[in-house]
C-alpha cells in the first residue's frame, strides 16, 4: 500500500511541473518572440520633429576675405621712341662711321633703382637717360625746337643742377650747354652734328659761296654798279644787252638771298641735340627696375622691360557682391603663408584696380601699358559676410552687374614690415566690412523666413509648441545674422527652429 501511494505522488509532482514549464515557456514565447509586423513596426522611424539650434549672444565681425599677389605697384613697360644717337658707328659722339642697326651694348640690370638723370642702359655706345615728365619723348630735340617736351627737359636739368637759363620752351645755347655739362658727368659727349649733318652743311654754305660768286660775275658783267645799271637801262640810248645783264643780276642776287636763307635756317637747328631714343621720360621716380627682357646684343625694338615704384601692393579679385561692402580707405590685414603680416588699405576697385596692375593709367608715350597677366591676383577669395546694411558703402564700379562677376582689388602696403622682400608671394587678405555693437543675439541664417506681411519672423519652440517671433535683421557674419525681437519674446537659448 505505501509502495502505490509513493507512486502516485510521484506522477502528481511531475505533473505539476510540466504545468509550470508549459506556463513559462508561453510567458517567454509571448514577451520574446515577435511577428514579421511587430519586427517591421519596431524599425519605421519615428515622426519627424522640426530641427532646433540655440540662439546665441555674441559679438559678430563681418569680413571679406580673398588671396592675391604681393606685387611692387605701379608696373610699366619701356621702349624706346626712336634711334639712340646718330645711329652710325666710328666715334663715340656719332660724328663718323656708316649707318648700322643698332645694338644693346650694355643692357639694363634688374632690381636696379633708377632715379632722374641715370642712365638705364647703352645702345651703340650710347647712353639712354631716364628723366621725369609726363610728356613722352616722341622727337630729336635740337637746336630751334620748342614745345612742351623742350620746357620739361630745361626743368629736368635745373633739378640735376645744370641750369638751361630760362625755361623758355625753346632749345637754345644755354639749353645745349646744359645738356653737355649733364652728358660729361655721366661720361658721355653730347651728340654733336651727324656726318650727314655735317655734309650738308658745307653744301649749303658752297652755295652761299657760288651764289655769291655769281652775283659778283653779274656785277662785272653789267659793267659798274647797280647804279650804273641802272642809269644804263634809263637812258634813251640803252640796248637789250643791258636789259639782259639787268636781269642777270636781279636773279643772281636773288640765288644769294636763297642760299643765306637756306643756310640761316639750318643753322639755327646745328648743334648739340638730344636724340628721340636717348631720354625716357617717366612720371614718377625714382622707380624700381623689375623686368629686362633685352641683353646685351640685342636690338633695342619693342619692350626692353618693365619698371615698378618701390612700394609693395596686393593684386587680388572678389566676387561683385562683396565688392559692394568694400571702400577705399579700409583697413585690410595681409597674411603671407609662414604667418608673417602687415596692414594694408584698399586702395582701388574695380577699373581704377586693373588699370593701375597694368600701367594703363601712367602711360608716359613711348612707355606702353604692361599686359602682362601676372598681376591679375588670380588667387579665390570668399565673402564671410553680406550686410545689407552696408550694401552701399562699396564703389560705384563695384556694385553694378552680375554679383558673381570678378571685380579686380589692388591694396596698398605702405609699411610692409615683415613681408618685406616677399614679392611674387601668395597671400591671403581680410577686409573687415562691419561688426555689431557689443554682444548681440545671433541665429543662423536658416532660422530666418518672410511671412506673408513682409517681415522677417523666426520660429521658437517653446513649451512644446511652435511659435512665431517677430524680428528685426542687423549685422551678417559667418553664417549667424544679428536679430532684435520686434513684438515678442526672445532670449539666448531659446530653440529656433531651421529645418523640418
Amino acid at each position: 500500500m505505501r509502495l502505490v501511494r509513493g507512486s502516485n505522488r510521484n506522477k502528481l509532482g511531475a505533473l505539476v511541473c510540466t504545468v509550470v514549464l508549459v506556463g513559462a515557456g508561453g510567458w517567454f514565447a509571448g514577451t520574446h518572440v515577435k511577428s514579421p509586423a511587430d519586427v517591421a513596426a519596431e524599425h519605421q522611424a519615428p515622426d519627424a520633429g522640426p530641427v532646433t539650434v540655440a540662439v546665441e549672444r555674441r559679438t559678430l565681425t563681418a569680413t571679406v576675405v580673398a588671396t592675391g599677389s604681393l606685387e611692387f605697384g605701379s608696373p610699366q613697360a619701356l621702349s624706346l621712341a626712336g634711334s639712340v644717337g646718330s645711329g652710325t658707328t666710328g666715334s663715340a659722339d656719332g660724328t663718323a662711321g656708316e649707318t648700322a642697326e643698332q645694338r644693346v651694348t650694355k643692357a639694363p640690370t634688374a632690381g636696379a633703382k633708377l632715379k632722374e638723370g641715370d642712365v638705364l642702359m647703352t645702345v651703340s655706345g650710347r647712353p639712354v637717360l631716364v628723366l621725369s615728365g609726363s610728356v613722352p619723348m616722341y622727337r630729336t630735340i635740337a637746336p630751334g625746337t620748342s614745345g612742351d617736351d623742350v620746357t620739361q627737359l630745361q626743368q629736368a636739368l635745373r633739378r640735376l643742377g645744370f641750369d638751361p637759363g630760362s625755361i623758355s620752351g625753346t632749345f637754345r645755347q644755354g639749353t645745349a650747354s646744359a645738356v653737355t655739362r649733364w652728358y660729361k658727368s655721366k661720361g658721355y659727349e653730347a651728340q654733336q652734328p651727324s656726318t650727314a649733318d655735317q655734309q650738308r652743311l658745307g653744301e649749303l654754305q658752297q652755295a652761299v659761296f657760288a651764289a655769291q660768286e655769281a652775283l659778283l660775275t653779274a656785277k662785272g658783267g653789267s659793267g659798274g654798279t647797280d647804279a650804273d645799271a641802272e642809269a644804263t637801262s634809263s637812258s634813251d640810248d640803252g640796248t637789250q644787252t643791258t636789259e639782259v645783264q639787268k636781269l642777270r643780276l636781279k636773279a643772281a642776287q636773288q640765288g644769294l638771298d636763297t642760299a643765306n636763307a637756306a643756310l640761316s635756317a639750318f643753322q639755327t637747328t646745328y648743334g648739340t641735340r638730344v636724340p628721340v631714343g636717348e631720354t625716357l621720360f617717366l612720371p614718377k621716380l625714382p622707380v624700381r627696375l623689375d623686368k629686362v627682357t633685352v641683353r646685351a646684343g640685342d636690338t633695342p625694338s619693342g619692350q626692353i622691360g618693365t619698371v615698378t615704384s618701390s612700394d609693395l601692393v596686393v593684386q587680388a579679385v572678389v566676387p561683385g557682391a562683396d565688392a559692394t561692402l568694400l571702400r577705399q580707405g579700409m583697413t585690410v590685414e595681409v597674411q603671407a603663408p609662414d604667418g608673417k603680416k602687415a596692414k594694408g588699405t584698399v586702395a582701388a576697385l574695380g577699373d581704377d584696380a586693373a588699370q593701375a596692375s597694368t600701367g594703363d593709367g601712367e602711360k608716359g608715350g613711348e612707355q606702353g601699358s604692361d599686359s602682362g597677366g601676372d598681376t591679375s591676383g588670380s588667387g579665390s577669395s570668399s565673402a564671410d559676410s553680406s550686410d545689407a546694411d552696408s550694401s552701399g558703402s562699396g564703389s560705384e564700379t563695384s556694385g553694378a552687374g552680375d554679383p558673381s562677376a570678378p571685380v579686380q582689388l589692388r591694396i596698398a602696403v605702405p609699411d610692409p614690415g615683415a613681408l618685406a622682400g616677399q614679392a611674387g608671394a601668395s597671400v591671403t587678405v581680410t577686409i573687415k566690412v562691419g561688426a555689431s555693437d557689443g554682444a548681440v543675439l545671433a541665429v543662423p541664417i536658416a532660422a530666418i523666413h518672410t511671412a506673408a506681411d513682409g517681415k522677417a519672423r523666426v520660429r521658437v519652440q517653446r513649451d512644446g509648441k511652435t511659435v512665431d517671433v517677430p524680428i528685426t535683421v542687423g549685422l551678417s557674419a559667418a553664417g549667424l545674422v544679428e536679430v532684435k525681437p520686434a513684438g515678442g519674446r526672445l532670449a539666448k537659448g531659446d530653440q529656433v527652429v531651421v529645418g523640418e
